[in-house]
């Protein structure tokens, strides 16, 4: 997969279906504020070890009112298990608190279609967006907490209109074959 153009606006979301939220989100409606998107997949021992914990902290800290988490239960592998019942259940049994959004399969290939827009590598991936919707990480695997905090607090300090983009880490390039492992599952 290629890696997206830096600092692209952010395509939509493209999910089949929403949970732990009344209403889908769109990335329209979040401009004014971070958004921070996990995605994950429940049978990726990265994602459950690190990815969803991280996300719920990110969660817990700053509570909306200017970062929005979202999970993004994307799918490339192990479809007939990963069901929307199942992944319900591991929502309410891992007590994932943020909105989690069901990556539209692809009919015509493994990849869905969020996964493919944002052109993932694999999960857990970490996608952050800035305040005016523009791609401004797409992190494939682990990534520390101080790094994520120390990335999203400085985009938390920039201007709506002056963006300064100078010193950002680019995104994470990584190959192989549907491999998991503690650090994440890749394509």
């Amino acid at each position: 997969m290629k890696n997206p153009q830096r600092h692209s606006l952010a395509p939509p979301l493209n999910a089949a279906a929403w949970l732990n939220t009344a209403r889908p989100l769109t990335l329209s409606e979040l401009r004014g504020k971070v958004v921070v998107i996990h995605a994950f997949q429940m049978l990726c021992p990265g994602c459950v070890t690190h990815g969803i914990p991280q996300a719920s902290a990110i969660y817990e800290l700053y509570r909306q009112e200017h970062v929005q988490v979202i999970g993004l239960h994307t799918v490339f592998e192990h479809h007939e298990v990963m069901t929307q019942a199942a992944l319900a259940a591991f929502i309410h049994e891992y007590r994932i608190p943020f909105p989690v959004a069901i990556d539209r399969p692809s009919a015509t290939g493994s990849v869905p279609h969020t996964m493919e827009a944002y052109q993932m590598q694999g999960t857990p991936t970490l996608i952050v967006l800035d305040k005016q919707g523009r791609v401004r990480l797409n992190q494939f695997g682990r990534m520390s907490d101080m790094q994520v905090g120390s990335f999203i607090g400085r985009l938390l300090e920039e201007e709506t209109q002056a963006v300064d983009h100078s010193g950002e880490p680019d995104p994470v390039h990584d190959t192989g074959t549907h491999k998991c492992d503690e650090g994440g599952c890749s394509l």
